[in-house]
Formats: C-alpha cells, structure tokens, sequence
C-alpha cells in the first residue's frame, strides 16, 4: 500500500528549520517575559558595567572568572574523590562481606538522605576544627561523599548489568575476582556508565555553588559580593547563570564524544 504521509526527499532540511523555529520562539518569549518582568520592577540595566568583573582593564582575570576558576578546581578534585569513593562504595555494596555491605549501605542512606548544605556547614563547623583542616579541603571533602553516593549506585549498576558469561569467562582465564573487575567488568562497565556519569557531573559542577555557605569564593560567592556593592542583581546573576551554562554544556559535549569513542563497534 502507498505511504499516505507527504513524500519528503532525504535531504529536506524542513524538520532542523522547524525546530530551530520553535527554539527561537521560545527563546523571544523568554526574553519578552523577562524585559517586561524587569520594566515592571523599573529596573535600570547596565550591561555596560558587567565586563569589568570578568576581565579587569588590566587583562588580568576579573572576580567573576577568578571565582569560576575556583569553581572548577573544586568540581575536578570533588569528581575524582566521588569516583574514588563510588567505585569503593559499589565494589562493597557487591562483596561477599557482610560487614562491607552494611557499612556501604550505611553510608548511602545517610548521605543521600540528608542535604548537601547540611553536610558542608556539619564539616565545616564541626570537624573541620577537630581536624585541622581548611574551607577548601572541607568543600572538597563534603561533595566527594555527596557526589560520591549517586556514582556508587550508578556505578553498581553497571557492573550488575553486565553478563555472567563475562565472570565465567574470566575465571576460565584463571583470573581472581580483583583481575576481573579490573581486566573485564569494568571496563565493559564503563562505556555502559558514561551518559548517567555525565549528568553527575553537570550536578556537581552547580552543587558547588554550596560552598559558598562555608567562606570559599567561588563563582556564587564572588557574584554574591559584585551584587551587594554594585546592586548589579539581573546583570550579574544573568552572568554567573550563562558562566555555569557554558562549563555544564562544554562538560556534556565532552561526555557526548567520550561515549562515542568508547562505543562499541556495530
């Protein structure tokens, strides 16, 4: 029977028009809402003011991108002591201890189920000065263990994805349990993971904005203080927003061509 749908040639570039239509239109009605959002408030832009925060006349690095920097020296030492820490907290919840199993379990109940600000403000005022340690330390070490409890569950599933087969063929290999997470599971595991990683990150890199609450300048603090001296509000937190959308989009398009490198062959 005859395809009743309209013919279309494969190369009709109608449906990538028609989306970028529908996105431009919602961009313009955006923008509308929040110019006549600002026009309500009477509010006074000064766009004019804001480049000076990131680069000064100098050339050196305003405060808004030295509080980025800070942003992502934390979001890089916090993602790979939550992968530190996942990867532990999955190979426990799937040992053969039970002592391993329970102390795993426990520690994802209560960091998942308590907030990250809580969290922070407990290391910051409590152990903290029991143990000597800086803001920044105190940050990194916070959103490790917070960070860390979702990659351990998105990490023990899949290496629970993976096929049994794999496990027998390893040990016909001779391979312990250790040479077959590291050689097989793993690595399989992996490619499985990365999208799920992906988004973790992302979160992490907005959950760092947290560390603000503990004295550590960056991104969120810095467009904190610029806004109480300047009483710059839209212009600056419309800055600060579009800094975080820049790293977020940057670090899943990354993600984006990891996971094809790694894909399998079809």
């Amino acid at each position: 029977m005859p395809d009743p749908t309209p013919a279309r040639t494969a190369g009709t570039p109608w449906p990538v028009l028609r989306d970028w239509l529908c996105f431009l239109l919602a961009l313009a009605g955006v923008l509308w809402l929040i110019a006549r959002g600002a026009d309500s408030l009477g509010y006074n832009w000064q766009w004019y003011r804001v480049p000076v925060f990131l680069v000064t006349p100098q050339g050196a690095p305003g405060p808004l991108l030295t509080g980025l920097l800070l942003t992502l020296k934390l979001t890089a030492l916090s993602g790979l002591g939550a992968l530190a820490v996942g990867t532990l907290a999955a190979l426990l919840r799937l040992s053969r201890s039970v002592a391993g199993r329970a102390l795993a379990r426990g520690y994802l109940e209560a960091v998942r189920n308590t907030p990250l600000l809580i969290q922070l403000l407990f290391l910051y005022f409590v152990l903290a000065p029991a143990l000597g340690i800086s803001p920044l330390v105190s940050a990194v070490l916070g959103l490790s263990l917070f960070e860390g409890a979702y990659v351990s569950e998105i990490l023990r599933a899949g290496i629970v994805s993976i096929d049994q087969g794999q496990w027998d063929a390893a040990r016909s290999l001779g391979m312990g349990r250790a040479a077959a997470y590291r050689l097989v599971v793993l690595p399989q595991a992996v490619r499985r993971v990365l999208p799920p990683l992906a988004s973790q990150s992302v979160s992490l890199v907005k959950d760092t904005s947290l560390a603000s609450v503990i004295a550590i300048a960056e991104l969120t603090l810095r467009g904190g203080e610029i806004v109480a001296q300047t009483f710059l509000s839209f212009e600056i937190w419309f800055t600060v927003a579009a800094l975080y959308w820049i790293v977020t989009t940057t670090l899943s398009g990354l993600a984006a061509s990891l996971e094809r490198r790694l894909a399998y062959p079809t």
